[in-house]
């Protein structure tokens, strides 16, 4: 078996969050009278955690503090509304079961706050993975390396026969930093040309082909 231990991003990844963080974007947007963000908008600025996400939907000559109680309001939204729409992308809860099976550590890492990545774990994957870690302040978020660092050690896991799988560019960059093999799922929240174009060497279209990869 190539790989001991299998790192899976959340959002556009295990689960399509995209339309909550839509909502959560729009309404903070909206309660300080500023203008609305389409879905596609949102989707190209997820990626780097919830403050960014923020900051790339304000406007850009946006102050500080206007953009604090933007952002505050996002907060609150989004703590009450994690969930009213987002689902498990078909299949990838019985890939993490089958690859726990088999003897793989599996575990999930976020760029979104720690509180949200904790609440949807309990809802969706509680018991499927070995490990599930969001944003906690300290520890640099990816495509730095660092909280998978702490995801390793935890699970008493080295860098050596890991795997990296995400959807994105901040995913590729993660892999890269952690001097480990990636593998990019087609079904996330970027296009294929794109991923191509920051680096995705390996693209998979279906959690089958992913379990294959990763089993290989």
């Amino acid at each position: 078996m190539p790989y001991r231990t299998a790192i899976f991003d959340l959002d556009g990844t295990m689960l399509d969050t995209l339309t909550d963080y839509a909502a959560a974007v729009n309404h903070a947007l909206a309660s300080q009278g500023m203008p609305q963000r389409s879905i596609d908008e949102v989707r190209l600025a997820t990626g780097n955690g919830i403050e960014h996400l923020m900051r790339e939907s304000v406007p850009a000559e946006t102050g500080e503090k206007d953009f604090r109680r933007a952002f505050d309001a996002f907060k609150r939204y989004y703590a009450a509304h994690t969930n009213d729409t987002t689902h498990p992308y078909p299949g990838m809860l019985d890939l993490v079961v089958r690859l726990r099976g088999r003897g793989v550590k599996c575990a999930l890492v976020s760029n979104k706050a720690d509180f949200a990545v904790k609440s949807l774990t309990r809802d969706y994957f509680e018991g499927v993975f070995d490990y599930a870690m969001g944003e906690r302040q300290g520890i640099p978020k990816k495509p730095a390396p660092d909280m998978c660092d702490v995801i390793l050690a935890d699970l008493g896991a080295t860098r050596e026969g890991l795997v990296y799988v995400g959807d994105s560019e901040v995913d590729i960059a993660t892999a890269r930093n952690l001097g480990c093999d990636c593998i990019i799922c087609s079904w996330g929240f970027r296009d294929r040309d794109w991923l191509v174009s920051q680096g995705a060497t390996r693209i998979v279209d279906t959690p089958d082909e992913l379990g294959a990869a990763i089993l290989a």
